[in-house]
């Protein structure tokens, strides 16, 4: 298996190629898309989204875990065929799910969009929504096939080709149909997700059944009741808590602009505050992170691979190599973007209030990072449910306070930043206490926070000296930002390799 697949490091490599293509190119498109319909739309496409990550999350997150760790499982075992009947299984369930939850929404649209989410103008993308659902679960459980595999790269260049669609379709539908009512053009962004999600799903069905149907199916295979036992003892725990973490998700966003009219705010005013937070502050605060969703993939399938075989020292290895990775690489670029992320934002959106609560968000963002490979290492090696408990509690946690101090007079989205970092330091210290407990992973403190911690404070304060110096000598706000931000990377690496963490060993994640 492991001759014929791409290296872990590699992996990681290729993946964040693709991924800061297309995370650079899908950032154009949303720039462009806020310009185009402005911020009280976006802040209604805030509303919709999670009601799409709540209807994924009913029917496919939990159906893709499983054909992701089978997959894996069954290649490491040479059963070709077990992965085809797998992945057939989970697209039968898949369909058995789409369809009442689908119904449910289309009937019941008029309801969600006025009581559920507090604005009627939602109600054409819940409707949009359904068709785009379908299409998505296709899409992942193919592209999780791949994944179990190692085979990285197809599904790497079909997202980036996605997105180029996504980008085109939606940008075309804005500016030959715009100036049109915010239901509408909120309607016209989820049809061009819809096309470009047409596109994606047939591909990857294409290139799964040539990549892997028509090269054989070698394998004694796996008895019906067998696979559907073990597809539904992983899907069961991670759909579990992706239902419930996303309806607390989407409880949450729905709540915030209630809140700000309740602390005094007008409807319009705290649709337009919260669209420019959640869909600008935070897209700009993601582009440092583009790299992390590389890691997990690649990093989930060897987890389970390294579990199937009984190699606990393989587990806690990788493990380890990934949390240096995500130390080295976000907490520094994270500062950084605090230093140029306002004027940026400003820049490209044409917006103000972009950088407000950017610190507050940007430590969220580090911890989110963190969260992300324990919570993949806990789903991997068999622990789905820790990873559940944990997300609901955090989530609770963050709805209970988003309700409590948003609504109070002079703190608005303050609140909402406050809820956020202290929900994510809970989530974050029982991510840490569980994979050591189950794994036995050593914490290392220094090599993970210490020493990137002070390598990003001494960048960032350097850098914004660099960039304030520049910007009164007169030099272009965009030319003094990429002068502080190549000159804060080379001092952040510097810092780093000056205090003995060793940059080449922990980048790989191979031995």
């Amino acid at each position: 298996m492991e001759e014929k697949v791409m290296s872990a490091g590699r992996g990681v490599m290729l993946l964040t190629v693709l991924g800061i293509l297309g995370d650079g190119l899908a950032f154009c498109y949303r720039v462009v898309m806020s310009r185009l319909a402005g911020a009280q739309v976006m802040g209604l496409y805030q509303l919709v989204i999670p009601v799409y990550s709540v209807l994924t999350s009913m029917t496919a997150v939990g159906l893709c875990s499983a054909t992701a760790n089978l997959s894996a499982q069954h290649l490491a075992r040479h059963d070709r065929r077990s992965v085809h009947q797998t992945l057939m299984t989970c697209l039968r369930l898949f369909c058995l799910l789409l369809l009442p939850v689908g119904t449910v929404v289309i009937l019941g649209s008029d309801f969600i969009s006025t009581a559920l989410l507090g604005d009627a103008r939602t109600q054409l993308a819940l409707i949009l929504l359904v068709p785009c659902t379908a299409l998505t679960g296709v899409e992942n459980l193919c592209k999780h096939v791949f994944y179990g595999a190692g085979l990285v790269g197809t599904p790497a260049v079909v997202n980036l080709l996605e997105q180029l669609v996504r980008s085109v379709a939606v940008i075309a539908l804005l500016a030959c149909f715009l100036p049109q009512w915010p239901e509408r053009a909120v309607g016209l962004i989820i049809l061009g997700m819809v096309i470009c999600e047409i596109f994606s799903s047939c591909t990857l069905f294409v290139l799964y059944r040539r990549r892997f149907v028509r090269r054989g199916l070698g394998g004694p295979g796996e008895a019906a009741a067998v696979r559907r036992s073990r597809v539904l003892s992983i899907a069961l725990p991670v759909g579990l808590n992706s239902i419930l973490g996303n309806l607390l998700s989407a409880a949450n966003t729905a709540l915030i602009p209630r809140q700000l009219v309740a602390g005094g705010m007008s409807r319009e005013g705290a649709v337009a505050q919260f669209g420019v937070l959640t869909g600008m502050t935070m897209p700009l605060l993601g582009l440092p992170t583009v790299f992390l969703g590389a890691l997990t993939m690649v990093l989930a399938p060897r987890l389970a691979q390294a579990t199937a075989l009984g190699r606990e020292r393989e587990v806690r290895r990788l493990v380890s190599r990934a949390m240096s990775v995500v130390s080295i690489l976000s907490l520094p670029a994270l500062a950084l973007m605090l230093v140029v992320g306002p004027e940026l934002g400003s820049i490209l959106f044409r917006q103000e209030g972009v950088g407000f609560c950017m610190v507050p968000m940007a430590a969220v963002m580090a911890m989110s990072c963190f969260c992300s490979v324990l919570a993949c290492t806990l789903n991997s090696t068999g622990h789905q449910r820790t990873v559940a408990a944990i997300s609901l509690l955090g989530g609770a946690v963050q709805l209970a306070l988003t309700a409590l101090l948003v609504s109070l007079p002079g703190v608005g989205l303050k609140g909402y930043a406050a809820a956020a970092v202290l929900s994510s330091m809970l989530e974050l210290s029982l991510c840490l206490w569980s994979v050591h407990r189950h794994t036995g992973l050593a914490l290392r403190w220094f090599d993970w926070l210490t020493a990137p911690c002070l390598a990003a404070a001494l960048s960032a304060l350097c850098s914004n000296l660099l960039f304030r110096v520049l910007s009164d000598s007169g030099l272009p706000p965009v030319h003094a930002g990429l002068a502080a931000l190549l000159f804060g990377v080379l001092l952040a690496f510097a810092a780093l390799q000056a205090q003995g963490v060793d940059l080449r060993g922990s980048l790989r994640l191979r031995a």
